[in-house]
């Protein structure tokens, strides 16, 4: 299977993947906000419409632009539905994102965990990296088959409640892999433990990280408690 190709390690300070799912014209402060955390950033999830929607959005392109120009990646929204989406319509999006927003990465959403679709998502990955990602983000929200490294340059590996994260157990297979490799994604978090979260992901092996208190059915409606305050 195609490895990733070898990329220089993100400065420790780039530890957040934020996926915003919010439109620039409705949440302009807080994509403001968003821009100026651009230090702090491992990357930025572009979720225009459940993907690059059906016609450019010159909001999305805007902040996809100052996001590029400050230094992060933005990464591209695909729902994959654990397999289930024809390979043909995961690389429209693909190229879309990148015609329409210069996305930069892929972000694979809903991503199977088992070993009988490996050989499909290294297809997309290389379908990827063909369309000019350079980042490729596998969002399994569990913890797959480890070869799933072979192509990814990161599996989220967790993407669940605060109550959820508390007790989740972590496989020791993860500790024999660089933890700038692993993601947890997690939302419900109370203001006043968004700091203890991200220092249990940095102690369970996952460098790259975000917690929001956002709830379901849409969690990612907000940032990360300490970067709603204006900087």
């Amino acid at each position: 299977m195609t490895r990733p190709s070898p990329r220089q390690p993100d400065p420790p300070s780039r530890r957040l993947l934020v996926p915003l799912y919010e439109h620039p014209a409705e949440r302009p402060d807080a994509w403001r906000r968003l821009i100026a955390a651009a230090p702090d950033l491992y990357g930025v999830v572009l979720n225009p419409a459940n993907g690059p929607g059906t016609a450019p959005d010159p909001h999305f392109a805007e902040v996809a632009g100052q996001l590029r120009e400050a230094g992060v990646r933005t990464l591209g929204y695909t729902d994959t539905d654990y397999g289930r989406r024809p390979h043909a319509a995961v690389v429209q999006d693909l190229l879309r994102h990148r015609d329409w927003y210069a996305a930069d990465g892929a972000f694979f959403d809903q991503a199977a965990a088992g070993a009988g679709l490996l050989a499909h998502y290294n297809r997309l990955a290389v379908a990827a990296r063909a369309a000019g990602a350079r980042t490729v983000v596998l969002n399994h929200g569990l913890h797959p088959h480890p070869r799933y490294l072979d192509f990814a340059d990161l599996l989220v590996t967790f993407e669940d409640t605060w109550t959820a994260y508390e007790t989740a157990e972590i496989p020791a297979w993860t500790a024999h892999h660089p933890p700038e490799r692993f993601c947890h994604l997690i939302h419900g978090v109370p203001e006043t433990c968004a700091r203890a979260a991200a220092e249990l992901a940095s102690r369970r092996g996952a460098a790259v990280h975000c917690a929001v208190p956002g709830t379901v059915p849409h969690p990612w409606d907000a940032l990360p408690p300490y970067l709603e305050t204006p900087r």
